[in-house]
């Protein structure tokens, strides 16, 4: 039997007890076909219209739990309307009362923390989330404040998984116990971007934060500290929230490729400049040809800052004196 008909039944049950002595509706009594009650008992005039105040607030019996309805069919609607005196018979016995109670549920992560905390006491790694299998929130009155607690938890370390009793308790609704269980998932440190940034932008402290996520969701080579991604420079676009992989970063650059640059030669009492083209880009400390715009001759350089490069020795050009 379905629960709202289990429901019907015990409704109607009640109904049939002694009438309270309320006196009779005077004129044309109607039935509501919906209702949405917001107590934990449904009363008359729930289920009836044009009947007087005494008479519409007399309780029938216990309302639907939250979030769930009750249907009320027409020979219960007729014995109920009997008792009670009043002037109401189905026309055809096709009529029935929907009663619907509002509820709204438990937020799910205020739950997972809750069992979490308790697992970490049962060995869970405190870096750990968890999943729970086929998990539906417990629906509570919509304005009733709600106590949580958790109950006879196991957890085994070798398979990852647990199992827990939930208890949930709010005001107009009877000890709610749900059992319920899953497994735990290992996560991992890992950054992500905090904003678009484009090809060649050099990461700051404000564009990248530190998240933990499932161990199974990120690829090898993700960026998993701060300190591997702060001060370097993007090789590809990135999206806000997407994960730094280390391919992608690198030593900003000092030197742009096809870029005018100072050419130093320091040697042992003397000190050459030449003016030069970089035909590489090139990072700081990293080696880059470049041609001496007087002699037209190519050497490697190391870059040593923004547009400067320091020849390296054995691959002097011809260089006018500084």
């Amino acid at each position: 039997m379905r629960r709202r008909h289990v429901l019907a039944i015990a409704l109607g049950l009640a109904a049939l007890a002694p009438a309270a002595g309320a006196a009779p509706a005077a004129g044309p009594v109607a039935l509501r076909p919906f209702a949405v009650v917001d107590d934990p008992v449904v009363r008359l005039g729930d289920l009836f219209e044009g009947i007087p105040a005494e008479a519409a607030a007399l309780p029938l019996g216990p309302a639907p739990a939250p979030g769930r309805r009750s249907v009320i069919e027409a020979p219960l609607l007729a014995a109920i309307a009997q008792r009670h005196r009043l002037p109401w018979r189905p026309l055809g016995g096709e009529e029935r009362a929907v009663i619907e109670r509002p509820g709204r549920p438990v937020p799910r992560e205020e739950i997972l923390a809750l069992i979490r905390g308790e697992l970490i006491r049962h060995g869970l790694e405190e870096t750990a989330e968890i999943d729970i299998l086929g998990f539906a929130p417990p629906l509570v009155p919509p304005a009733a404040p709600v106590r949580l607690a958790v109950e006879a938890a196991a957890y085994d370390a070798a398979t990852a998984r647990f199992a827990v009793t939930l208890a949930v308790e709010a005001d107009g609704m009877p000890l709610l116990r749900q059992r319920l269980a899953g497994r735990a998932v290992a996560t991992v440190p890992v950054v992500v971007a905090t904003r678009r940034l484009a090809v060649g932008e050099v990461v700051g402290p404000g564009d990248a934060r530190l998240v933990r996520l499932r161990a199974e969701r990120v690829r090898p080579g993700a960026a998993q500290r701060l300190d591997q991604v702060v001060g370097q420079q993007l090789r590809r676009p990135i999206a806000p929230e997407v994960i730094f992989a280390a391919a992608d970063l690198g030593p900003p650059e000092v030197i742009r490729r096809n870029a005018p640059v100072l050419m130093l030669l320091d040697a042992p009492g003397l000190a050459l400049t030449a003016q030069g083209r970089a035909l590489e880009s090139a990072a700081l400390g990293a080696v880059v040809p470049v041609m001496n715009l007087a002699s037209r001759a190519v050497v490697q350089a190391e870059a040593i800052g923004p547009g400067r490069v320091r020849v390296l020795p054995g691959a002097v050009p011809v260089m006018a004196a500084r």
